[in-house]
């Protein structure tokens, strides 16, 4: 579909427009979605001897937080085509609360791991903050506007690194034990995610103009067959290859920064004999690079777009997944504190920006299939974060092997990032609606040519 009023700049310290106030609630219910995802991460090391969990039970948990989103993300993007995300987020927010206040209960392996499985479909909330923030932007804004929104959301994985340690000390201040501490401390980011949905639902649109249910009645937009429309459009995405070469480069930097957040903090706590609270906060600046790292790759994609349309920013998507891949490698090889942190921290970097830059395409793969597109791609870092899981999860890999293995798996992947092309129609036909809108926000005639309707 083709929507208008799409905002051409991003007025960060404004909520006067809706696009605004949407931008600002995406990003913090990604935030807390993640918050809550992640806040058992660093608190493991007490989980595993409270229910007594083997480094293979601790995997599977790993595995089970991520493998589930795989098919969440697929279904949430059709939902978003088909009801919009206004209410697809508030659902979404309100169900996925439920588990993260409830894992407390968990008391074996097999409960502790269906709870971890049931948490994991709030990791979904990423495809609507994509589809949303597009919803909103125009093209010379909308790699910034998706890379910030949704790295401002990926902080919450490293927020809830250094937070919960936090949290669980002051619960332990009211002079209860460690076994049910942890428990306690978990209702704190599924009561926030409530009081957001809240705010979600009050403050949000669809899309500038209106929601989508208002917007079909009145006829601004074009009635129907909302499950036929959403098929073909799932069909559509399914049938061109550059989704799944997406799918699998975002495999190689989201899966790879979601199964950094489940190990890092049980990692520098084993290998360098670190106390909880000191591994969570080393842990926590892989995640905290968020604030600045994934907005830089919607940055620069949205620069090299300026001077080279839809090539430019396939171009700089496969320079920053090839080193990250080589910087991922360096890490694994890191046996000093110091240069491991701040191996790390560089790592990190590469590893935001890639995923940035993999959403600064996303939007114009197809307009007419935007939430399948990226449903798909989205799925593709969950079913990366599954399958580099089976690489820590195995007894007989030491985790630094498995970096190592999962470094070299990135430099590959990263290739397939060549593969997405355009035509040379379709880029003249993004040109042209990155000129008006660049011609838009400085206020100047430009000499864009009008863009045929979708």
């Amino acid at each position: 579909m083709e929507i208008k009023n799409k905002a051409t700049r991003i007025n960060l310290f404004s909520l006067k427009t809706v696009q605004m106030r949407t931008f600002h609630l995406t990003w913090l219910s990604f935030f807390l979605c993640f918050f809550g995802w992640f806040g058992i991460a660093p608190l493991m090391p007490l989980v595993r001897d409270d229910l007594g969990l083997s480094k293979s039970e601790i995997g599977s948990t790993i595995i089970a937080s991520v493998a589930i989103t795989v098919l969440v993300r697929l279904l949430i993007g059709p939902l978003c085509d088909k009801i919009g995300p206004r209410k697809t987020y508030t659902g979404l927010l309100v169900l996925g609360s439920l588990p993260v206040m409830l894992i407390g209960l968990a008391d074996s392996y097999e409960t502790f791991l269906l709870a971890r499985l049931a948490i994991g479909s709030i990791g979904a909330s990423f495809v609507i903050t994509q589809y949303h923030t597009s919803m909103m932007f125009a093209p010379n804004v909308v790699g910034t506007a998706n890379a910030t929104t949704a790295g401002w959301g990926n902080l919450g994985g490293g927020v809830t690194q250094m937070v919960m340690p936090a949290i669980l000390a002051m619960v332990l201040g009211f002079g209860v034990a460690e076994t049910m501490g942890w428990r306690l401390a978990m209702v704190f980011p599924g009561a926030i995610m409530l009081v957001v949905a809240v705010l979600y639902w009050v403050f949000t649109t669809d899309c500038p103009e209106g929601n989508y249910a208002d917007m079909r009645k009145s006829g601004a937009l074009k009635p129907e067959d909302d499950t036929d429309g959403a098929a073909k459009g799932m069909m559509a995405a399914v049938s061109d290859y550059r989704v799944w070469a997406l799918f699998l480069v975002y495999a190689a930097c989201f899966g790879v920064e979601l199964t950094i957040n489940n190990i890092a903090a049980i990692y520098f706590f084993d290998k360098f004999e670190l106390s909880l609270a000191t591994a969570g906060m080393i842990a926590g600046l892989f995640g905290l690079m968020n604030i600045f790292a994934r907005t830089l790759g919607g940055v620069f994609s949205d620069k090299f777009a300026a001077k080279g349309g839809l090539s430019g920013r396939v171009k700089f998507l496969f320079m920053a997944l090839f080193i990250e891949g080589v910087a991922l490698v360096a890490f694994s090889q890191m046996e000093a504190l110091v240069v491991a942190v701040s191996v790390m921290i560089v790592f990190s970097l590469f590893v935001q920006m890639s995923e940035g830059a993999t959403f600064g395409i996303v939007p114009f793969v197809n307009r007419r299939a935007l939430g399948s597109v990226a449903g798909i791609v989205g799925a593709g870092g969950n079913a990366g974060a599954v399958a580099a899981g089976f690489l820590f999860k195995s007894e007989a890999l030491t985790y630094q092997e498995g970096l190592l293995y999962l470094g070299l798996a990135v430099i590959i992947c990263s290739f397939a990032a060549l593969a997405v092309r355009f035509s040379a129609e379709t880029q003249a036909e993004e040109k042209a609606r990155f000129d008006a809108a660049q011609s838009e926000r400085f206020g100047t005639s430009g000499t864009a040519q009008p863009v045929p309707a979708e």
